[in-house]
C-alpha cells in the first residue's frame, strides 16, 4: 500500500512541470480583451473633456473636469467647486453631446450646454481626486483655520488657473451651485477674483447652528447623521451609513441619543462628529463660520443671485438670512438679487411642476431657469445686452403666480401685520376676533415623540425615503395624536395673503425643565377638491419650525427651564408667500418632539443632549397660554386671485 501511494507522488511531481509549461502554453495564446488605458473616441463629441489638476498656493492640486463646447470661441466660465465627485456630476453621457453629459447632480443642460459655457467642476480639497486634507465647511482663515487656505483662496487659484489656460474663453468666470456648492459659491464671494463676474448661490449652506443642516435652534437634525457618515468617514464616500432598522424611528429611539448612536456607528474618528459633541450650544465656534455674519461685514462686491426653495428640506434658512444681513447693512444693495419659489432642495433645477403630491400650473423651475436664472447670467457674462430679472421674483403658493417686487418685506412686522390667536376652544383666530384667554394642555412623552412623517421612517437617500418631500407631506397624522395641539381657523371665504417670516409668540409651562417647541403653519384644503380628489382635506405646510427650550433666552447659553412657571418661547418660522384660498382653513399646530427629524428632547435639563441618559428622558405635561400666544405674519399686499 505505501509503496503504491509513494509511486503515485511520484509521478505527479514528474508530470507537474509538464502540465505547467502545457497550460502556459494555451494561456500564452489568449490575449485579454481589455486594454491597460481605454481611449475614448471623441471625435463625433461636440465637446472636449479635459482632466486636470490645478495648483493651489499651498501645493496641493485640486482635481478639475472641464468640458469645452468645441464651438467655443470668446466662451464664459461656469464653475462649480463641490464635494460630490466632479467626475460622477459629468460623466452621464448617453450621446457624445455636451447636454448629455451635463445630467449629474447641480448641472441644468439647458442652461449651461444650450448657453454655450464652458463648464468646469472641482472636487475641494480632500475629496474623490483632489489632495489636501477635507474639513466640512472648512473654516475661513483665522481663529478656527491657522492654515494659509480655505475655499475662498482656493476659489481664487483655480480662476486664475482657468483664465490663463482656457483660450477659448472670455476670461469672465460664474461660479454656481446647489447647497454645499452653493456654500462654496458664497466663499468664492471673499476676496474675489477679478474675473468672477458672478455668483449665483443656490440653496446655500449659510449657518448650520440657526437653521440650515446641523441644527435649528439649537435643536439637533438627527437626520444628518448618516450625511456626515458618508460624507466625511473617507474621501471617496466607500464607507455608507448602515442601519439594523428599516424604521429609523425605532433605530433613533432604541439608540437613545444622537450621540450614543454616533458613537455606536465609530462616528468619533470623524473630526466634525467631534466638534458637533464639543458645541452643542451657539458658541463662538458657530458665530465664526456663519457666513451672513462674514458677508454682511464685507463689500458685495460680485453680483449675487441668492436662490431658495420654500419647501427645503435642508437648508431653508440660509439664503434668506444672508439676505436680511446684507440689506440691513446697506439697503439700497446693488449687486444683490433674489429668487425663491415651490421647490425641495435643488428643485429648481429640475422639473418642477409639482409640489409634494399637489400639481402646479406650469414648470416653476423651466420659468426659473429661463426667466430669471438666463437672463442674470448672460447679463454679466456675455456680451449681449440682456436685460437682468427684477431684484426679487418670488413664487406665490396657493394661487400659483409669479410676483415680482424691489424687496422682501421688513422682517419684523409693525404695520399691515396679521394675528394668529391661539384659543382655548382650539380655534385660531385672526385679529382678535373670538376669546383667546384659557389654556390648553398635551402631554409630551418622549417614548412616543411625533414622527415628522408618516412611519416607517425610511432614512434619506433610500428608496421610497419621503425625505425630499417631507416638508410637503400631509399634516394629518399629527393633528390626530393627543400630543399636538391643533388650533383651526373656520372656514375662509375671503383670500388671506400673508408673506415673509411668521413671528411665533408663544406663552407656555412644562413640568420638565427642558423641552422643544415645535409650531407649524398649515394650509388645510376643502374636504373636496374636484380636479384632484385626494387633497381633498389636505393638510399642508406653509412654514415651521422648532425651538429648544433650553435657549429661549440665549442661544449661546443654555439654561434650565423652571417646571411649571410660564415661559415666553419667541422665534421666527422660515419665509413663506402664500395664499390661503376661499373654502380653506389655516390650522397651527403645536408639538414637543419632531423625530427622528430632531433629536429628543429629555425634558430633563442635562449639560449637552447629545449625551442624555436613558433615566433624563421623562413625559412632561405642557400648557399653552392661549391668552398670550399667537403668530404675525406680514398681510401681503396682492391682487386677489
Amino acid at each position: 500500500m505505501f509503496k503504491n501511494i509513494l509511486l503515485l507522488l511520484c509521478m505527479t511531481a514528474l508530470s507537474t512541470p509538464a502540465f505547467a509549461q502545457d497550460h502556459a502554453a494555451q494561456n500564452a495564446d489568449i490575449a485579454p480583451d481589455m486594454p491597460a488605458k481605454f481611449t475614448v473616441n471623441t471625435d463625433k463629441f461636440d465637446f472636449i473633456r479635459r482632466d486636470v489638476m490645478i495648483p493651489m498656493r499651498d501645493g496641493a492640486k485640486l482635481h478639475t473636469v472641464i468640458l469645452i463646447p468645441k464651438s467655443a470661441h470668446n466662451a464664459p466660465i461656469l464653475l462649480t467647486r463641490t464635494p460630490y465627485n466632479a467626475t460622477l456630476m459629468t460623466s452621464k453621457a448617453e450621446s457624445g453631446t455636451m447636454r448629455s453629459v451635463l445630467q449629474g447632480y447641480d448641472n441644468m443642460p439647458d442652461v449651461i450646454a444650450d448657453g454655450g459655457y464652458i463648464r468646469v467642476v472641482q472636487d475641494v480639497r480632500g475629496k474623490y481626486g483632489s489632495e489636501g486634507q477635507y474639513v466640512m465647511n472648512r473654516p475661513l482663515r483665522g481663529a478656527l483655520n491657522h492654515t494659509k487656505v480655505d475655499h475662498s483662496t482656493d476659489t481664487w487659484d483655480t480662476i486664475e488657473w482657468l483664465v490663463h489656460n482656457l483660450p477659448q474663453s472670455n476670461e469672465k468666470v460664474g461660479i454656481i451651485g446647489v447647497s454645499y456648492d452653493g456654500y462654496t459659491s458664497l466663499t468664492a464671494l471673499i476676496n474675489p477674483h477679478p474675473a468672477l463676474k458672478v455668483s449665483v448661490p443656490m440653496n446655500p449652506m449659510v449657518d448650520g447652528w440657526m437653521g440650515d443642516d446641523w441644527f435649528h435652534n439649537g435643536a439637533f437634525r438627527e437626520e444628518m447623521l448618516s450625511y456626515i457618515y458618508n460624507q466625511d468617514a473617507t474621501a471617496k464616500k466607500t464607507a455608507i451609513w448602515w442601519g439594523n432598522q428599516y424604521d429609523n424611528y425605532d433605530l433613533f429611539l432604541n439608540s437613545i441619543s444622537a450621540g450614543a448612536l454616533g458613537k455606536e456607528r465609530g462616528m468619533e474618528q470623524i473630526g466634525f462628529f467631534r466638534q458637533l459633541l464639543a458645541h452643542p450650544a451657539y458658541d463662538s465656534w458657530w458665530q465664526q463660520q456663519a457666513m451672513d455674519h462674514v458677508l454682511a461685514d464685507l463689500p458685495l462686491k460680485v453680483p449675487t443671485l441668492l436662490v431658495h426653495s420654500l419647501w427645503d428640506q435642508e437648508d431653508n434658512y440660509g439664503a434668506i438670512a444672508l439676505y436680511y444681513a446684507l440689506k440691513q447693512k446697506q439697503a439700497d444693495q446693488p449687486n444683490l438679487w433674489l429668487a425663491m419659489g415651490p421647490w425641495n432642495h435643488g428643485g429648481e433645477i429640475k422639473e418642477a411642476s409639482t409640489l409634494g403630491p399637489i400639481k402646479l400650473p406650469s414648470d416653476t423651475g423651466l420659468y426659473f431657469r429661463k426667466k430669471i436664472l438666463e437672463p442674470f447670467l448672460a447679463h454679466y457674462l456675455k456680451d449681449d445686452a440682456v436685460a437682468l430679472p427684477q431684484r426679487v421674483s418670488a413664487y406665490r403658493s396657493g394661487s400659483d403666480d409669479w410676483e415680482t417686487r424691489e424687496a422682501l418685506p421688513a422682517r419684523d412686522c409693525t404695520t399691515d401685520c396679521t394675528t394668529l390667536h391661539l384659543t382655548a376652544k382650539y380655534q385660531l383666530a385672526m385679529n382678535g376676533s373670538a376669546e383667546t384667554s384659557g389654556s390648553v394642555s398635551y402631554l409630551s412623552d418622549p417614548a412616543h415623540p411625533v414622527p415628522y412623517v408618516q412611519r416607517p421612517v425610511i432614512t434619506r437617500g433610500a428608496a421610497n425615503s419621503a425625505w425630499d418631500n417631507w416638508l410637503s407631506t400631509d399634516q394629518r397624522n399629527a393633528a390626530s395624536r393627543p400630543d399636538v395641539a391643533t388650533f383651526t381657523s373656520p372656514v375662509l371665504t375671503q383670500p388671506v395673503s400673508l408673506d415673509g417670516q411668521p413671528l411665533v409668540h408663544l406663552t407656555a409651562t412644562t413640568s420638565g425643565t427642558d423641552g422643544d417647541f415645535v409650531v407649524k403653519l398649515i394650509d388645510v384644503y376643502p374636504d373636496e377638491v374636484p380636479e384632484q380628489r385626494e387633497l381633498g382635506g389636505y393638510q399642508l405646510m406653509v412654514s415651521s419650525d422648532i425651538l429648544r427650550g433650553r435657549y429661549r433666552k440665549s442661544f449661546e447659553h443654555p439654561e434650565a427651564i423652571p417646571a411649571n412657571q410660564a415661559q415666553l418661547y419667541q422665534f421666527r418660522l422660515p419665509i413663506m408667500n402664500h395664499t390661503f384660498l376661499p373654502g380653506h382653513r389655516i390650522m397651527v399646530q403645536v408639538q414637543s418632539s419632531w423625530f427622528p427629524l430632531y433629536d429628543r428632547n429629555p425634558q430633563t435639563y442635562v449639560s449637552s443632549i447629545f449625551t442624555a441618559p436613558p433615566e433624563a428622558y421623562k413625559p412632561a405635561t405642557i400648557t399653552i397660554d392661549t391668552a398670550k400666544s399667537w403668530l404675525t405674519v406680514h398681510t401681503a399686499d396682492v391682487a386677489t386671485p
